[in-house]
């Protein structure tokens, strides 16, 4: 499960519920992900996005984002944040065997 492992839900604000409703009301319940040539996606939200990730719960930080576009979203913030922590081993590299001596 997403949640499995997290503090997210514990950081949420108590009126997460009520600002949740807010922003899905104010974007029409559409998703507001925005493809490379400027179109949003427009498919039903029902998922809120923080988009700048961290703990700013304000009205300008949040959107409404399909599951499709909020998964992909997540996942690529994820593989990011793992990227940062990962220990990076420099190894020797091999020669080929015919380059031997």
């Amino acid at each position: 499960m997403a949640w499995d492992g997290s503090t997210r839900r514990s950081r949420l604000p108590k009126n997460w519920p009520s600002l949740r409703r807010r922003v899905l009301r104010r974007d029409k319940n559409l998703c507001q992900m925005p493809f490379s040539d400027g179109r949003l996606c427009g498919a039903e939200a029902t998922d809120v996005d923080h988009v700048v990730p961290g703990d700013d719960h304000s009205m300008a930080n949040l959107r409404a984002l399909c599951t499709w576009c909020h998964r992909r979203k997540s996942a690529q913030e994820g593989g990011t944040a793992a990227a940062l922590t990962r220990v990076r081993i420099d190894r020797p590299k091999p020669t080929h065997p015919a380059l031997e001596e």
